[in-house]
């Protein structure tokens, strides 16, 4: 009797060691990168098996069903690729949490084995000899480009958020109304989970728009915490690279996976010394707006009545942020009609034709275009006038406006910051948004809307001072269309805004599933995980059972 007391004792003194089973379920429409990885490392999905589900999503819904058109070009090698990464994960385990994850890309974005086309149709055939940066880091780090998808047309005159190549894009949530401008296709995607990320690029809000719209989570960056080589953009200075993404986790993932030092981005410069060692998901935090500090930025507030329900959401988002144990500074103001200012601050008017050059010129001598003044010349009644108006844009050194442009920036910056330090702010927070999106058949733009009610369409506050904004969804309206809401920081806070969207994410869970994107059969899965119950005396226990056996 005194051994089995004596073995008891042993295993409660060393730390008892057993693997426990229990019951998990992994669900397509809710799995975060975590519960796909978990899946994975039980052995009951595989990445080839992920990309099947999500092109059976894809042949559903994109080209038939609701027809949400947001596919451009689906990687024909997508399923080999998943194969060979679940073999190397079988032999020697995963790269990064990346590993066999499949990701939809702005086609904007190089990518060696697709075209790049920039929704433009004389670009359908344009073929890059070498990946973008960023796209390069995916596939380092494991994860499959699924597809090239739909955008508003770079060169060619479309409806927002359409393309002369694909056509318009549809809004899972609400059909016949408009999935928000230029990363259309990636927001539309990601939210009708054609994919588990997304890549967009934002001039403007071109990121945070279609998220708002598509009840997503995004992030425009710090100017410099991710490289534009190698992506077709509107502005050397503004132009951003973001996730896309259904969780506030997953856009820590993929940031992990792409931020850091590109020598063909300069900005990226920046960056060095700024990027967690241990990557964006520590930070990850269900408590992380308690004790936070937030200013209520009210200048970037719009209120005629379209947007009257919108606004009432935010202010609801507000009263949830209290509720959470955060210090509410409201309202926080600059003193100046900001909206006014930062109106005039959309850089690419001045910079699209050099922008356009740089990346034509990366391309080599296969490019099927030697500038932008040659796309208008050749074709006349497809390209836009904008596209016209911008391959003329003369040097730039002695543009007085860009000039006078550029100081603005600099001090709209350096006024954004100074409100944040005066009140010890960790962040700001105010609507990406209030005008809910409006029917395709208005026909109209932003700008135009903006004309026609007098109403935001959106800002461009985080554009126009490079600092970093991630948008978080804040509800519906009656219509069932998305209102989001967005957090502003300071220079490489990227972590900040993480706790914090992740502490509203946890409280007050705005995230669903499109209603003309249901789930499929088979997206449900239902296995036996193992976690083990080892103590830290595991090799000591093992000893001392042994001797207690055989003494």
């Amino acid at each position: 009797m005194r051994r089995v007391f004596g073995v008891a004792w042993v295993f409660l003194l060393l730390g008892f060691s057993t693997e426990i089973t229990r019951a998990a379920t992994f669900n397509l429409e809710t799995a975060t990168i975590a519960d796909i990885n978990a899946a994975f490392d039980a052995g009951t999905l595989t990445s080839e098996k992920l990309v099947q589900l999500f092109l059976k999503r894809i042949e559903a819904y994109d080209q038939k069903g609701p027809r949400l058109n947001t596919i451009i070009t689906l990687n024909p090698k997508a399923l080999e690729r998943a194969r060979a990464l679940d073999e190397e994960r079988r032999q020697s385990g995963p790269r990064s949490l990346m590993h066999g994850i499949p990701v939809v890309v702005k086609d904007l974005f190089d990518t060696h084995d697709m075209p790049t086309t920039a929704g433009f149709l004389p670009m359908a055939k344009s073929q890059p000899w070498r990946d973008s940066f960023v796209i390069q880091r995916l596939r380092q780090k494991g994860a499959i480009i699924l597809a090239k998808v739909n955008l508003s047309d770079w060169f060619g005159a479309a409806p927002a958020g359409a393309s002369t190549i694909a056509g318009q894009p549809q809004n899972p949530y609400k059909l016949g109304y408009v999935p928000g401008a230029s990363s259309s296709g990636t927001a539309v995607a990601v939210a009708a989970y054609f994919a588990t990320a997304g890549l967009g690029t934002e001039t403007g809000t071109s990121v945070r728009n279609p998220a708002a719209n598509n009840n997503l989570v995004a992030l425009a960056p710090t100017q410099g915490l991710v490289s534009r080589a190698g992506v077709v953009s509107n502005s050397f200075t503004q132009d951003r690279a973001g996730p896309m993404t259904r969780s506030v986790y997953d856009l820590a993932v993929v940031l992990s996976a792409i931020a850091g030092f590109d020598p063909e981005d300069l900005l990226t410069q920046g960056s060095i010394g700024k990027i967690p060692s241990g990557g964006y998901t520590s930070f990850i935090d269900k408590n992380g707006l308690r004790g936070a500090r937030l200013g209520v930025l009210r200048d970037l507030f719009s209120s005629t009545p379209p947007e009257q329900e919108g606004v009432a959401l935010i202010e609801a988002a507000i009263v949830d942020i209290r509720k959470q144990g955060a210090v509410v500074i409201d309202p926080v103001t600059t003193g100046i009609e900001l909206f006014d200012m930062i109106r005039e601050l959309w850089m690419g008017r001045f910079e699209k034709n050099s922008s356009v050059q740089i990346y034509l010129d990366r391309l080599g001598p296969d490019s099927i275009f030697s500038s932008m003044g040659e796309m208008a010349e050749r074709h006349p009644d497809l390209v836009k006038e904008s596209t016209v108006t911008r391959s003329r844009m003369g040097p730039l050194a002695h543009n007085k406006e860009y000039a006078a442009a550029l100081k603005t920036r600099s001090v709209t910056r350096q006024l954004i910051v100074s409100l944040m330090d005066r009140y010890e702010l960790d962040a700001l927070i105010y609507p990406v948004r209030t005008l809910p999106a409006w029917k395709i058949s208005e026909g109209m733009s932003s700008s135009e809307w903006y004309e026609k009610t007098g109403a935001e369409a959106h800002n461009r506050v985080s554009a126009v001072t490079d600092l970093p904004a991630l948008v978080v969804p804040a509800g519906f309206t009656r219509e069932g269309i998305p209102i989001s809401l967005e957090f502003l920081g300071r220079p490489y806070s990227e972590p900040t805004l993480i706790r914090l969207a992740s502490g509203y994410e946890h409280s007050t869970r705005h995230r669903k599933t499109p209603p003309h994107a249901p789930p499929l059969k088979g997206e449900i899965i239902s296995y036996s995980a193992r976690s083990s119950g080892r103590g830290k005396g595991q090799s000591r226990l093992s000893l001392a059972c042994s001797h207690l056996a055989y003494s």
